[in-house]
């Protein structure tokens, strides 16, 4: 089945199953690589992606869901090399990967959760980015958000 959408900003057009998660669509048919397999059950956070500016996981998406829809990957985050996302700038700043697999998917969680609460406390934080790190980044993690929230207020003001 032929499924249409936007990944970002420019128009996708797969033919797969309708069934086939998004994650394998972005991963394997348009071979953007930033998006992660972590668990495969939505419950670590490594193939979190925005679909229409909303953060899913889209290990556990039909790419059906994104028919139509505006879905944007790590590499489409910033607008581009030159210019970063503030939450890549900070994520740089502060030094945080250290395996760095997980890191596409918090970024985006992180860069969806500024949206919309753009000046965080570490509890907020805590309370909402559930994305998993085993190497315990987490610290650094929270410091990169608060930097993104400081650095957001820097380019809108």
């Amino acid at each position: 089945m032929e499924i249409n959408f936007n990944i970002n900003g420019k128009t996708a057009k797969v033919d797969v199953d309708p069934a086939m998660p998004l994650l394998w669509v972005v991963r394997d048919e348009l071979n953007l690589k930033a998006t992660k397999f972590g668990c495969g059950a939505a419950l670590c956070g490594a193939c979190t992606l925005h679909i229409d500016g909303e953060a899913y996981r889209s290990c556990s998406i039909p790419v059906s869901f994104a028919a139509g829809k505006k879905v944007t990957t790590l590499e489409g985050l910033s607008e581009s090399e030159d210019k970063l996302h503030p939450i890549q700038q900070a994520w740089m700043e502060e030094n945080v990967p250290q395996c760095g697999y997980c890191q596409p998917g918090f970024m985006m969680a992180a860069a969806n959760f500024l949206e919309k609460n753009p000046n965080p406390t570490e509890e907020d934080i805590k309370n909402n980015i559930t994305n998993i790190c085993r190497c315990g980044t987490q610290p650094r993690i929270i410091k990169a958000i608060k930097r993104a929230a400081q650095l957001s207020q820097t380019v809108t003001a």
